[in-house]
């Protein structure tokens, strides 16, 4: 029996660009990849917020499988002396994009194994149209390049992937203080304070964003224990605390955004 064939190199697409501009990178892989290779992980993520793209990236990067080719494009830098790279990790993903920190979180969990510069003169395919668009005129033809015939060395010389670490929570007696790393399109505020934190016997938090009074919310383990248009607290899929409002929007009531500082307090558990 002849041994199987080689997996194809699953190749994730993740941006702020939007479809129709997604349509086009993707039209530049299906010249040299086959179409099930191809994967739309989102399009619309918040339009050049580095940081809230790279929370993101890591969360669904980290679950896809082994060999990915990670194409993650936030790149409000496009068109400068900004570095296109290539990071090929230890666990066999590689992740291509501009190093502007965006790859730097998902590397780091997935273990950098090198990082090299993409020179465009290297790809057989990098026809450039403008100077604004190089999810589709470098990265795209990179991608395709590494998915048939191409090493990451190939690509260009030996860099160091810009460092960048998402924010960090700070843990204290009975609450923990943190920031909102992400707004959904429910307007749900994903904090990056870990779920794990708060006891799941708390009733209530005692919260407050930024400068805002601090309110007293309920800590429920799911949006259907809220009644309609009430605001609560509950751990996230991201795996960290999450403020929502059941059919509402608790960034528009809490006129809060990513970088919103979020200081949370729950009681404290009594001695017996």
């Amino acid at each position: 029996m002849a041994p199987p064939a080689p997996r194809a190199p699953l190749i994730a697409l993740s941006s702020d660009v939007g479809s129709a501009y997604a349509a086009q990178m993707k039209a530049v892989l299906l010249a040299s990849v086959d179409p099930s290779w191809i994967v739309d992980l989102t399009h619309d993520l918040t339009a050049h917020d580095v940081a809230e793209a790279a929370f993101v990236v890591r969360a669904i990067g980290t679950r896809l499988p082994p060999g990915t080719i990670h194409v993650v494009i936030v790149d409000p830098g496009v068109g400068s002396s900004r570095a296109a790279v290539v990071v090929e990790c230890r666990e066999g993903s590689t992740l291509l994009g501009p190093d502007n920190g965006v790859l730097s979180p998902l590397a780091r969990a997935l273990g950098t194994r090198s990082v090299h510069r993409i020179e465009r003169n290297r790809l057989p395919i990098a026809r450039r149209v403008g100077t604004t668009f190089d999810g589709r005129d470098l990265f795209a033809p990179a991608a395709a390049a590494l998915a048939t015939v191409a090493r990451p060395s190939d690509l260009g010389p030996s860099t160091r992937l810009l460092p960048y670490r998402l924010p960090a929570p700070e843990r204290r007696a009975g609450g923990a203080a943190g920031e909102v790393l992400h707004v959904d399109r429910f307007g749900n505020l994903v904090t990056n304070v870990p779920t794990g934190w708060v006891p799941a016997t708390a009733p209530r938090l005692r919260l407050s964003v930024d400068r805002g009074r601090p309110r007293s919310v309920p800590w429920v383990a799911s949006y259907a224990a809220l009644g309609g248009g009430t605001m609560g607290a509950l751990g996230s899929s991201f795996g960290t605390v999450e403020v929502a409002v059941r059919e509402g929007r608790a960034a528009d009531h809490l006129r809060a955004s990513v970088g919103a500082r979020i200081r949370l307090s729950w009681p404290a558990r009594r001695a017996r």
